[in-house]
């Protein structure tokens, strides 16, 4: 049931290969920034902020999803939000197994040592993509086998 429009967010998360999600009905939304973790509710100040990976999370009514995000920007205009990824995954999309091996192949080559600063820097933001979605993958499976 669409809840009173003065009260939601016409939201919208895309990134470079895809419009990840579009949905005018969200009552909340909180998301990792290089400032800490921010929640945006209905006729929040405008805003423009630097996202961190980590955990996006949004409201509808009592119904709730999460999402992995690697970074980007989030815009916040008068109850209009949005962002701008660098990747986004919503938790039913993410394979835990291959988030694991992928983290475990990126912890291997910052063991091996045989890079520069820009390649160190990458790898350890490859690293923290990694954490990010295997988080959101566990807390997805997690709620989904209480049900």
């Amino acid at each position: 049931m669409p809840q009173n429009k003065s009260k939601v967010i016409n939201f919208e998360i895309v990134t470079p290969e895809r419009v990840v999600l579009k949905d005018d009905n969200i009552s909340q939304i909180t998301l990792p920034t290089t400032q800490g973790e921010i929640t945006i509710l209905p006729d929040h100040i405008p805003l423009v902020a630097l996202l961190v990976p980590g955990e996006l999370k949004i409201k509808r009514g009592n119904e709730s999803e999460s999402m992995a995000i690697s970074g980007g920007f989030i815009e916040v205009m008068r109850n209009k939000v949005v962002i701008l990824a660098d990747t986004a995954e919503r938790a039913f999309e993410i394979d835990e197994k291959r988030v694991e091996e992928a983290r475990k192949r990126a912890e291997k080559l910052k063991e091996e040592k045989r890079f520069d600063k820009v390649e160190f820097s990458a790898l350890t933001a490859k690293i923290e993509k990694e954490l990010a979605r295997a988080k959101v993958a566990k807390k997805y499976r997690k709620l989904h086998i209480r049900q």
